[in-house]
């Protein structure tokens, strides 16, 4: 995994982008510490609707919780 600071990164990002794409891991740095990490980007394919009546909210699911309530009004 190779380290670059920001300047270099900002001036070459580019170079860098095309070294992400064949797989490599690039750390960009600020003042030799590491700030951010420069990867491949994972797609991830979301269909929506495919869990369609799996789920099941409960009929209290918007009731108060009598504790909770109890914290926020100090008792």
């Amino acid at each position: 995994m190779a380290t670059v600071n920001v300047y270099d990164a900002k001036t070459h990002l580019s170079r860098l982008l095309e070294r992400v794409e064949a797989g490599e891991r690039i750390v960009i740095a600020r003042a030799g510490r590491p700030v951010a990490d420069l990867v491949p980007h994972v797609a991830i394919d979301l269909v929506y609707g495919t869990a369609k009546g799996e789920i099941v909210v409960g009929d209290d699911f918007d009731a108060p919780v009598p504790e909770i309530v109890e914290l926020f009004e100090g008792r």
